[in-house]
């Protein structure tokens, strides 16, 4: 199956963005375009994942189905043309599957706030801050949020929750059923042992208080790639696009601009 895509920016190289687990391409784009506001020659594929925004669940609740709807969906749209991938989180950790498929496609790789395993028990947490809660900070989260907030944003001010809130308000509704299914059962990849290989440029972005999936594997991971690059924000936890936002788009120009000048090789 294809996925659906929201497209921003009319021409350009290509940069596919996959969301954080629940996130859509609208939530996504609040979090993520930003970035690309002094910025031009790129054109934006924001993915829906099964489930959630305009992709129904048509797809078997594991990732090995999801990463495979993804690829499906990029060559459709792409073919053979190279891009760079931009994912968070859960699409991180299919941003890597990405690029263990098409390895010679993928001019660029960037993950935020992820690993290159998904279980939790395989997760590195070790040397993860504490947050300093700013008095208040959760005056404005609805109440079912508070206990998520509390365990996942980094920056505990009530501006950061704000933004957060802003942007999962603009969500639009996902199937939980199938979320809650996947995530159970079918989150790891059968491959996420093997090697990620990626000679183009590489983005990890970490945040020192990110008590969800930590900052210590990708650093650990730097060493395995030539052209990598490795920001870890002290005062952010797993929603750091949000949390930074203009560190964040100053990282992601960079890592653009690095990716520019690599996929400009393949015109030539």
């Amino acid at each position: 199956m294809t996925l659906h895509l929201q497209v921003h920016g009319d021409g350009g190289d290509p940069l596919v963005v996959l969301p954080s687990f629940g996130f859509d391409h609208t939530a996504m784009a609040a979090a993520i375009e930003p970035a690309f506001a002094e910025v031009s020659g790129w054109r934006r594929l924001y993915v829906d994942l099964p489930g959630t925004g305009d992709s129904p669940a048509h797809c078997p609740p594991r990732s090995e189905a999801v990463l495979d709807a993804v690829v499906a969906t990029v060559q459709t749209e792409l073919r053979y043309r190279p891009f760079a991938v931009l994912g968070w989180s859960y699409g991180g950790y299919l941003a890597a599957g990405v690029t263990r498929r098409l390895p010679d496609l993928v001019g660029g790789l960037m993950l935020v706030c992820t690993g290159f395993k998904i279980r939790p028990q395989d997760r590195d947490l070790s040397g993860v801050l504490a947050s300093n809660p700013q008095l208040g900070w959760l005056d404005h989260v609805p109440s079912h949020l508070r206990g998520h907030f509390t365990h996942a944003v980094g920056l505990q001010t009530g501006e950061v929750a704000n933004r957060i809130v802003a942007a999962l308000d603009v969500n639009e509704p996902s199937d939980d059923v199938y979320l809650a299914s996947l995530r159970a059962d079918g989150f790891a990849l059968s491959d996420e042992d093997a090697a990620t290989v990626c000679n183009a440029p590489v983005c990890f972005v970490a945040g020192k208080r990110d008590r969800v999936v930590g900052y210590a594997s990708l650093f650990d991971a730097l060493g395995n790639y030539d052209y990598a690059s490795y920001t870890c924000i002290s005062s952010a936890g797993h929603y750091l696009p949000l949390e930074q936002p203009a560190v964040f788009a100053a990282i992601t120009r960079d890592w653009l601009e690095q990716c520019k000048a690599f996929l400009g090789l393949y015109d030539k």
